[in-house]
């Protein structure tokens, strides 16, 4: 179960049985991935996009963009969509 509403998260959580369970860090980070590649190989890596911001330094959207193209396979990057 997740903590009350406006109670800070100390660890993640991901949902299994309908509900939230606390997980360790490399739970959630093996689930991730785990979706990252259903979805390339479900779907193809042209159905994943990547945000970023473009208020953040360059070095760290050349390495966002960098993990889109060379880790994901995918050219959708977008780092226009600060305000």
């Amino acid at each position: 179960m997740m903590p009350e509403h406006n109670v800070r998260l100390t660890q993640p959580y991901i949902r299994e049985n309908g509900g939230f369970q606390p997980a360790t860090w490399d739970e959630a980070l093996n689930r991730v991935a785990e979706g990252f590649k259903w979805i390339k190989e479900s779907r193809g890596p042209q159905s994943i996009g990547i945000f970023s911001c473009s208020k953040s330094t360059n070095e760290l959207n050349f390495l966002v963009q960098k993990f889109a193209r060379a880790v994901l396979g995918t050219n959708n990057v977008d780092s226009y969509n600060c305000t």
